[in-house]
């Protein structure tokens, strides 16, 4: 069966698109194969089919095995039948038996059609993932365009690849809207089945961390370090940052003048609360400031392994535990101490400290 036109067109989408013809023709014959087996209701056996470029020819063959008994008359045939065909054919050999489809030149377009599309679609999608395959982990700026009952649907790069907010990459209390554009981070790009995916998040730590070094060139130089940072998203980030350099001040400039780099990050996330926390190789020291913003007596190790007592003036025991216990539990996540914070009254009766202890600057 004869198609130039359509070798020829295979041939120029090679040429336009760098995908082998190849490629289309192998996924043609499987998809050829298994239209016609459609057709034959399974009745026709095994088929092959035999593609030429050069000549623009397309043939099927049923192909069956040549025996001296017939057991299964999809797959065999007998010898003397199959030595009609050819008669060099021996027992055992694959018989090969050209037939014409019914309706071949309509399945034919139509399976062709759907074959090249396919490709086309998942050429472009491979194109997309190779594209973004090293955006893990960024910032990327997005329009969102579709919104479920659960998901946020943002259009990314050029339209060819979609990201997908899941609900609990979703900041609690942010409104999301179609058509609005949106900053969101990276967590982890895919290919599945409707095309390349990019799964992003607005509660990500990630998210706060490339915001400051996007606004702060001393961490984006490598001069101001970020050691640590954890999130409650649309609450309360506490981030620790040391400077590697003695002469720069690392909470100047995360902070900025008059507070412009920092309220620019607030302001991106929509209120919420950021403490800055100075980074110390001492951990009790560490526990201390990242109590923040409340201020801390002192913090004294306890027999467990990682465990510390921290006291707190009797007026900001609140501020120090936080609503619902927020600010001790994003302490506890920062340091990686487990920390047991008393009011100073309460620590002097149990005997924690003596009378006279005098308060530390933390």
């Amino acid at each position: 069966m004869t198609n130039k036109d359509f070798f020829a067109a295979l041939a120029d989408l090679e040429k336009e698109k760098g995908i082998p013809q190849q490629v289309f023709l192998d996924a043609l014959s499987n998809a050829l194969i298994s239209a016609c087996k459609k057709q034959y209701a399974g009745g026709i056996g095994s088929v092959k089919i035999k593609t030429n470029p050069e000549k623009g020819t397309i043939d099927f063959y049923t192909s069956k095995t040549a025996v001296s008994e017939i057991i299964d008359a999809d797959s065999e045939i007998l010898l003397e039948d199959a030595q009609k065909i050819k008669k060099s054919y021996k027992l055992g050999d694959e018989v090969l038996e050209k037939f014409v489809p019914k309706d071949f030149s309509r399945i034919a377009a139509q399976t062709a059609k759907q074959v090249i599309l396919q490709k086309l679609n998942e050429t472009e999608r491979d194109a997309a993932v190779n594209e973004f395959s090293d955006k893990e982990g960024e910032l990327l700026v997005g329009i969102i365009r579709k919104i479920d009952a659960k998901n946020v649907y943002i259009e990314l790069g050029k339209g060819q690849i979609e990201g997908l907010m899941l609900p609990s990459d979703q900041v609690p209390g942010e409104r999301y809207n179609v058509n609005d554009k949106i900053k969101v981070f990276v967590k982890r790009i895919k290919s599945g089945f409707r095309g390349a995916q990019v799964l992003v998040s607005r509660s990500s730590a990630g998210l706060v961390r490339k915001l400051f070094e996007e606004e702060v060139p001393e961490i984006k130089q490598g001069t101001v370090v970020i050691k640590e940072i954890t999130r409650e998203a649309g609450a309360r980030t506490k981030i620790a940052i040391y400077s590697e350099d003695s002469r720069v001040d690392a909470i100047g400039a995360c902070v900025g003048n008059k507070g412009a780099r920092v309220n620019a990050i607030v302001e991106e996330l929509k209120g919420e609360k950021i403490d800055i926390i100075p980074w110390s190789e001492n951990p009790l020291e560490f526990i201390a400031k990242a109590l923040s913003p409340a201020k801390v007596i002192s913090v004294t190790q306890l027999s467990d392994e990682k465990t510390a007592l921290a006291v707190v003036p009797d007026d900001k025991l609140s501020l120090a535990i936080g609503k619902d216990g927020q600010n001790a539990r994003l302490a506890v996540r920062l340091t990686g101490w487990k920390i047991d914070v008393k009011s100073e009254s309460v620590a002097k009766k149990l005997g924690l400290i003596t009378q006279n202890s005098e308060e530390t600057e933390s």
